[in-house]
């Protein structure tokens, strides 16, 4: 049985407040989860790159004290 996105918006009405409210946020979840693990994914991949980029010495580097000093200018 394939119910119409009316059919449930009508259901979901029924429900108490409460129920409506859990209902909101389990809706809201499903729809983050995926982008957000694709984004920690694609984090994840971009740091293990830059770490291996700074162990080959493929990575110029500036010390804190020159990066703090540019940042106060």
């Amino acid at each position: 049985m394939q119910a119409t996105l009316h059919t449930i918006e009508q259901q979901a009405r029924m429900l108490k407040p409460k129920d409506r409210a859990r209902l909101a946020e389990v809706m809201l979840e499903s729809i983050r989860i995926p982008s957000s693990s694709d984004i920690e994914e694609a984090w994840k991949a971009e740091i293990m790159e830059r770490v291996a980029a700074y162990d080959q010495g493929k990575l110029q580097t500036y010390s804190a004290k020159d990066v703090f000093s540019e940042a106060n200018k």
